[in-house]
């Protein structure tokens, strides 16, 4: 049985048309963010570190800034580390996870979150037409918890 090399080549080709595309298809730009004022705080490395891969089925992205981090594409969660903390605000508050989070709603239907009582503090920014922001600052939750809170936003029971 002798082999076509005509067709052999076409098949090469195309195995190799089809495995270029398909390395395009998972490359993604840098998403650009800016630094926080203190984002080379060993706090923010421990945050960077501990981030999930995924957030509601986006996956994480490439960031060009020191202690941030984007999911999506295009990016529908923003989060920056070493922002300055927040330990008084009139702005809601919400928990999630072990987290207490000050809500900003001014930008809706893009809310920005800002861990409270935690320094350095820790912003999220999350497009809420595509992501559900309480999801996601839960998945968050267990990389920031590991910047100790000094203060909490809401009153908790007293323990009996």
């Amino acid at each position: 049985m002798t082999l076509n090399r005509s067709r052999i080549g076409k098949a090469l080709l195309l195995t190799a048309a089809l495995l270029a595309s398909a390395a395009l298809v998972g490359c993604t730009a840098t998403v650009s963010l800016e630094p926080a004022t203190d984002a080379n705080n060993p706090a923010c490395a421990e945050v960077s570190v501990r981030l999930p891969d995924e957030l509601e089925s986006n996956q994480k992205r490439r960031t060009n800034a020191q202690a941030t981090a984007a999911w999506g594409n295009p990016a529908v969660v923003l989060l920056r580390c070493g922002i300055e903390p927040v330990y008084a605000s009139t702005l809601p508050c919400v928990t999630a996870g072990e987290v207490d989070w000050l809500v900003d709603a001014t930008e809706a239907p893009s809310y920005r979150f800002v861990s409270f009582g935690r320094k350095p503090a820790v912003e999220v920014i999350i497009d809420s037409k595509k992501a559900s922001g309480v999801t996601a600052l839960e998945a968050l939750s267990p990389a920031v918890s590991r910047i100790e809170a000094t203060r909490q936003c809401t009153a908790k029971p007293a323990k009996d």
